[in-house]
């Protein structure tokens, strides 16, 4: 059936989102203004390389702001069964130039808050810059909607906004870290450890009917892509990964290498999408970095209050909440059939 989704007007502040129930997560220092050119996303350019700013300021984690750097996220009413959006530049209108970022101009992720649903997707957009896409957020709760892009001449974004969908839902506990995940017959094992503010390297292995699959074919330039979700924040990092097909030196699996770079300790849902056969799939992981016991008290790395800033998608008294239509359906859970991409 059919279920009405409504971008939400969740105001919460940093102290809320990072004092939740969830307790992971903690900020790795000031938000930025629009203006500023001091800084940069330490987690996001682990994934496309950006920035050469001074370390002494790092920034957030990608996907905890709906408006940076000038830039800002904004929902846009469609009819049921569809997402659209826009991305709003420094000089008020939708933006319209991007560059090609991992094959693709924008890369859609959206995410449940307990992690128990994810969806990678690639809209496509219209001439007034207004992207769409057959709505990838099925099942009640609340969730996260990423839009991972680079706007031409600027650096790369990735900005986050809240999305609510109504009906019956009942939070799920994350899964417990393990080294195997299983997917439509496909096996994949992950080899590694993630590092609280280090660069973490981790294998993945993927085989079928216990034979390594050696012929993995590319998707969106790479024979694997890794997102990375904190629990609790859902701070999100694109990592990137060791070479790439046709480079005379990365074979076509059973090992994917990636490296990672997480800003704090605590619990994160890794999401592989490789591809064979034609068909993309995607195997999940829970890691811990680190020991949540050694974290601070919610705020900036040393326990001092957290900064302002907008860390949500909820309305504003000049920008109030459109909505937006999706798909009813059943519920996908960990590691279930709702977990893709298009």
């Amino acid at each position: 059936m059919n279920t009405a989704t409504k971008l939400s007007a969740f105001a919460l502040g940093l102290a809320t989102v990072f004092g939740a129930a969830y307790g992971a997560g903690e900020l790795t220092g000031p938000v930025r203004t629009a203006d500023s050119t001091d800084s940069t996303d330490s987690a996001h350019s682990a994934g496309h390389g950006t920035g050469t700013e001074a370390p002494s300021a790092p920034r957030l984690p990608g996907g905890l702001l709906v408006s940076d750097r000038g830039y800002t996220l904004t929902g846009v009413p469609a009819p049921d069964g569809e997402f659209a959006f826009r991305i709003i530049g420094p000089d008020g209108r939708p933006v319209t130039g991007y560059d090609v970022e991992h094959d693709k101009r924008m890369h859609l992720i959206v995410a449940r808050r307990d992690l128990s649903g994810f969806r990678h997707v690639h809209p496509e957009m219209a001439a007034d810059g207004t992207w769409r896409v057959a709505s990838p957020v099925a099942g009640p709760g609340s969730w996260r909607a990423f839009a991972d892009f680079k706007p031409s001449g600027a650096e790369a974004l990735t900005l986050g906004l809240d999305v609510a969908v109504a009906g019956d839902f009942q939070p799920r506990p994350l899964p417990a870290p393990a080294p195997t995940a299983e997917v439509d017959g496909y096996q994949v094992r992950l080899d590694g450890a993630l590092a609280p503010g280090q660069t973490s390297e981790l294998t993945l292995t993927v085989s079928r009917d216990g034979r390594p699959v050696t012929d993995l074919q590319p998707y969106l330039g790479a024979y694997g892509h890794l997102v990375a979700l904190r629990e609790g924040d859902l701070a999100y990092l694109h990592v990137h990964p060791d070479g790439e097909p046709g480079d005379g030196r990365t074979p076509a699996g059973p090992e994917i290498t990636f490296f990672a770079d997480v800003p704090s300790a605590g619990a994160y849902r890794l999401y592989l999408d490789f591809q064979h056969g034609g068909t993309v799939r995607t195997a999940e992981f829970t890691l811990t970095a680190g020991s949540p016991a050694q974290q601070p008290p919610a705020g900036t790395p040393d326990g001092s209050p957290p900064p302002t800033g907008t860390p949500d998608g909820g309305a504003t008294p000049d920008r109030p909440a459109p909505t937006t239509g999706a798909p009813g359906g059943a519920e996908p859970g960990h590691g279930e059939p709702g977990h893709g991409h298009n």
